[in-house]
């Protein structure tokens, strides 16, 4: 009985230092690590380098600069219309009325080519960029909103939160991104450009520019161009900013509003 009992002892004495190490270990406390807080994307502000006359007629909905002129299509069902403006004087050279039937919408210019889109009329046209001759004309599902281009691709918004790239030669759909602000889709994308292989956009309704990541569909940051247009030029008949063309060759950001009596080139000074 005695020997048994001793190598119960034994077998116990062997066994604690185990299990002390085992609940040692089990006791330790998981190193805390802290998880950072999502990066909240920055806005930006502006300084207005120059500014130019705009027709204050023209309830711009697509905008772009090339060779020294500004392109624009204008809106409204019976004012419709695709335009050549002297970038200087703000003087229309040539104007191309719309059907009444059609209200004009995205502007860009590819490969030589001005792609016009209308809003619900689901039709695009597409012009010489010399004579304005109507060349062909494409369909699409969905409004038309805006329109730009990176190298390869045309990029359209449709008011919803997608974007749509479209091949350029038969204007079908090669992929779509969809932007979300805080988990939220972001709708009423309206006007688009591509600055710097990003896609700025117009938020219809609003004074803000985002910033979108075309290969995400990521906001990269907003621009506020609260204040813009100086109260003194403001009246009631004058709709929101809408109208955002790129100088590639020079570095230079052109913005505008539906009716605005003014057209800017800003600077963005970062947050």
């Amino acid at each position: 009985m005695k020997r048994h009992l001793a190598l119960l002892l034994f077998i116990v004495a062997l066994l604690l230092p185990a299990c002390g190490a085992r609940a040692a270990t089990q006791n330790v406390a998981s190193p805390v690590v802290d998880t950072p807080a999502p990066t909240e994307p920055p806005t930006d502000t502006f300084q207005v380098l120059n500014h130019w006359p705009h027709d204050p007629s023209a309830y711009t909905e697509g905008l772009i600069y090339a060779d020294g002129m500004f392109f624009e299509s204008t809106g409204l069902n019976g004012a419709s219309s695709l335009r050549k403006v002297d970038a200087e004087t703000g003087q229309v050279i040539a104007s191309l009325p719309l059907d009444p039937a059609y209200f004009g919408e995205g502007l860009t210019l590819f490969n030589g080519k001005l792609i016009q889109l209308t809003w619900q009329s689901h039709i695009g046209f597409v012009y010489d960029l010399t004579c304005f001759c109507l060349e062909r004309t494409f369909t699409y599902d969905g409004e038309g909103w805006g329109l730009t281009h990176d190298d390869h691709d045309l990029i359209m918004s449709d008011g919803t939160e997608t974007i749509r790239f479209l091949d350029p030669e038969t204007f079908a759909v090669v992929r779509t991104i969809r932007v979300a602000d805080h988990g939220q889709p972001l709708t009423n994308i309206n006007e688009l450009e591509d600055v710097h292989g990003e896609i700025y956009a117009n938020i219809w309704l609003t004074n803000r520019i985002v910033r979108i990541d075309p290969a995400s569909g990521a906001i990269l940051g907003w621009i506020d161009l609260t204040g813009l247009l100086p109260d003194a030029d403001r009246s009631p008949s004058l709709n929101e900013l809408n109208g955002i063309a790129y100088d590639d060759a020079a570095d230079r950001l052109f913005v505008t509003g539906k009716n605005w009596p003014t057209l800017f080139q800003i600077a963005l000074i970062p947050e």
